[in-house]
């Protein structure tokens, strides 16, 4: 059932991001961020320098795209939780595996 999904999904969306520009690409990746749950590694670069880094475990990343800012919560090293807001153009967003 899942293979069958996957490969539908493929065929109908993969023609459809390659027919786009690569700004559009990126907005609908960044888009389809916010439905995943999972384990991210997500950094925030500027100046061309990792500044910070946050791991985001079994949670969501959400994106609002017209204000131009990824949402989420993540844990400190004392495994308490909170609140970060960091701009889409110098954020990096990975999913651990």
């Amino acid at each position: 059932m899942k293979k069958t999904l996957i490969i539908v999904l493929l065929i109908v969306i993969l023609p459809v991001l390659l027919s786009c520009s690569q700004d559009t690409q990126q907005k609908l990746i960044r888009k389809k961020i916010e439905y995943f749950d999972g384990d991210f590694m997500v950094t925030f670069v500027s100046g061309g320098q990792h500044i910070k880094q946050w791991t985001v475990k079994n949670g969501k990343i959400t994106t609002m795209a017209e204000k131009g800012y990824y949402f989420f919560w993540a844990r400190n090293e004392n495994g308490k939780k909170f609140y970060v807001q960091t701009p889409i153009a110098r954020t990096y967003v990975e999913q651990i595996k």
